[in-house]
């Protein structure tokens, strides 16, 4: 079963429709939304496990030019 996880993203003023539409491109990103509020962009992102999930998508979100901030929010199964 693939991991999911929200990655909150927030960007310098102006481009974050433009960042999203570049993250969006990257592998293991399943949608990049821009939204209100204190954060810029919502991305749902997959992979295998965390490390996946690290090294394969978060750090290439990071590289992403405009990007200020990024907060992963592994998703969690209870019960």
């Amino acid at each position: 079963m693939a991991l999911r996880a929200y990655i909150l993203i927030q960007t310098e003023a102006g481009p974050a429709g433009d960042v999203s539409r570049e993250i969006a491109k990257i592998k293991g990103v399943a949608s990049a939304q821009d939204v209100s509020g204190p954060y810029d962009i919502i991305v749902v992102a997959e992979a295998q496990n965390l490390d996946d999930l690290g090294r394969n998508v978060v750090v290439q979100i990071q590289k992403s030019p405009g990007i200020i901030r990024t907060l992963t929010c592994p998703v969690v199964h209870l019960g």
